[in-house]
This record gives C-alpha cells, structure tokens and sequence, in this order.
C-alpha cells in the first residue's frame, strides 16, 4: 500500500527529503496510520491471549483507552517521521530523489511503524505504557513549542500554548496532547491497580498466617487507583478547557490536580506499607523538590510560571516511573504474575 501511495503521489517529478508535499511529508501520514493500525491488531491479540482482564471491562472505557493509545502510537510515528527526513535532509542539501525512490522509502518506513506499533500492542504494559506517555508528552510539548507562532510565550506560561494567541497548530497540539495523555494515565492507573490489589491480597494471606492483623497501616490500593484516575481526569479537563476561555475551569483543575499529586506522594507510607524505605525517602524528597521549585517561583521570584511547570512535571513523571519500576519489582518479589491468560477483570 504504502509502495502504491509513493507511485501515484511522487509521479512525474523529483520530491525532496522534507518540506511540503516530499518524501518525509507523505511518510509522516502513511506511517501514522500503518503505526495506530497495528498497534490495533497487537493489543486485540494481547488482550484475546494475555491480558484477558482488559477485555471484560466496560466497553466505553475499552473504546476510549484503544482511541486514546492509538492517538499516541500514531503521533508518535508521524512527529518521528518529519524529524528523521528533516534530519537528512539538512545533512544531504538540495537533495531529491525519484518515483521509485521516494515509494521505497515510504514502504521502509511504513514498515518500520507498523513493526513497532504492533510490537506495542501486543507487549503492553504498565512499563512500556508509562515509557508512551513520558515520550508522547515530551514530543507534543516540544513540537507545540517549536510550532509557536509568538516567540515569547514562555513570559507567560506553558497553558499559553493551547490558547490560540500561540497559533493555531500550536493550541491543537498542546491540548490534545495533555488531554490524550489524561486518558493514557487513566489506563495506566488499571494495570497498575490490578497488580496491587492481588499483591495485597497476598499480603493479607501472609499476615494471616503469621497471625498478625494490619488495622490503620494497610495497603489501600483503591486510594492509589482513585489518586491517578483524578489526576488523569484534571490533565485531559485541562487540556479540553483552555485557560483563555475557561479561565475559573482550567485553574480549579490545576490547582486540584496539584492537592491529588500532594496526597499520594505525601500518604504513600499509608497506601503502600511493605515497599523500600528507598522509595518512601525518594517520594518525599519528590514533595520537598516540588516545595522547592514553587518557592523559587514565588516568594523569590527567581524564575517564572513556565519555569516551575517545567519543574514540577519533571519531578512528577520522574516520581511516577521509580512508582511504577518498584511496583513491578515488588508485586515480582510477591510472586504475582503480570500477565495471567484467562483472569477475570478486576478493575472496573
């Protein structure tokens, strides 16, 4: 197909790497629906063969998840894309190449997606889905910013951004991004509750044995679930209210998304008992740096809005892969399997 689409759409003359109508643009669109269309077919043969748990939950919920994630594989490959033939062609100046030539290299490339899209959805997990949010997020941010058509927006804020007074191309990309990035963290929150719930439950056969009985102090993986589907909720609410028009809507949920990110870091002692002190020390360390960083932004006045949003984001999604790193490790050391055939869904 994509062999076709190289024929028809570079006959008659000599595309270059990159630009309007060339070689990288037309690879960008083929490779961005060979890239979500795979990961389509992966992730129903994941969810028919190994996480079978996925598929019983409500269909809604299913529909939105693969939408979701198939926006973000897509995105993914076609931003890749428009990089790589930027790339070479800065490095090969004034080069153009012919039909066969750009159909080859489309089919190359459409292949090499589709590979890795279907790779994804047949592997998926809590791991390789945190690795897709951290690296869609920091691509849209990036290509958002390098889209703006005010050089000066960062005086203000990164939500100036999806205001439309940074471009039209500029706001599409900054809200979708941290909308669809809401609802990746929403997914996320199942796999990783899923783990925690039978890794309790294997907790509380243990102190039954041991005749020891847990009260206040127990693991409470309903308030961890219940943390990252808010915080998920207030990221997509946040990138569908832009702050220019739902000013009073877009700061509410800043402001309780930061209150929900405060009790789990703070309460993870409380949620979680039994995970290293390693990790207890580095969530507070977590707290003390996001402290840290708004008071740089104010009483001091050392830097700007932008300045600590930057900050803070990279204090919480580093906070949240060590999270889901040592989630892994532990429910491991637990004995709990990852990926069971055939078990009943327990995340609703």
């Amino acid at each position: 197909m994509a062999i076709v689409v190289g024929l028809v759409a570079f006959r008659g003359h000599r595309p270059p790497l990159a630009g309007y109508e060339s070689v990288g643009f037309h690879a960008s669109v083929v490779c961005g629906a060979a890239s979500g269309l795979a990961f389509v077919a992966g992730y129903v043969q994941n969810v028919r063969t190994v996480h079978v748990w996925l598929g019983s939950r409500p269909l809604p919920r299913q529909v939105v998840d693969v939408a979701a994630l198939l926006v973000v594989h897509s995105s993914i490959a076609i931003m890749s894309c428009l990089v790589l033939f930027s790339l070479f062609q800065q490095a090969f100046q004034g080069l153009t190449v012919d039909t066969v030539a750009g159909a080859t290299m489309l089919a190359v490339a459409s292949g090499v997606a589709g590979y890795f899209g279907y790779t994804s959805g047949a592997r998926i997990t809590a791991a390789t889905l945190s690795v897709l949010l951290a690296v869609f997020m920091a691509s849209g941010m990036l290509i958002s910013m390098l889209l703006a058509e005010n050089p000066l927006w960062w005086h203000s804020m990164f939500s100036e951004l999806g205001t439309g007074q940074a471009g039209l191309t500029s706001f599409w990309t900054f809200n979708t991004t941290i909308a669809t990035s809401g609802i990746i963290l929403t997914t996320l929150s199942a796999f990783i509750t899923r783990d925690l719930r039978r890794w309790a439950e294997l907790l509380g056969a243990s102190d039954a044995r041991n005749g020891r009985r847990r009260t206040f102090i127990r693991p409470r993986p309903n308030v961890v679930r219940a943390c990252l589907i808010a915080s998920g909720v207030c990221m997509a609410g946040i990138g569908l209210f832009p702050v220019n028009t739902f000013e009073p809507v877009h700061t509410g949920l800043v402001r309780l998304l930061a209150l929900i990110l405060a009790i789990l870091l703070l309460g993870v002692p409380l949620w979680l008992p039994g995970y290293p002190a390693a990790f207890y020390l580095l969530s507070l360390i977590a707290v003390a740096s996001l402290a840290g960083v708004i008071a740089l932004w104010y009483p001091l006045r050392y830097y700007n809005l932008t300045a600590l949003e930057l900050g803070a984001a990279g204090i919480v999604f580093g906070w949240l892969v060590v999270f889901i790193r040592t989630t892994m490790a532990v429910v491991e050391a637990a004995g709990v399997a990852h990926a069971s055939p055939g078990e009943p869904a327990d995340d609703r």
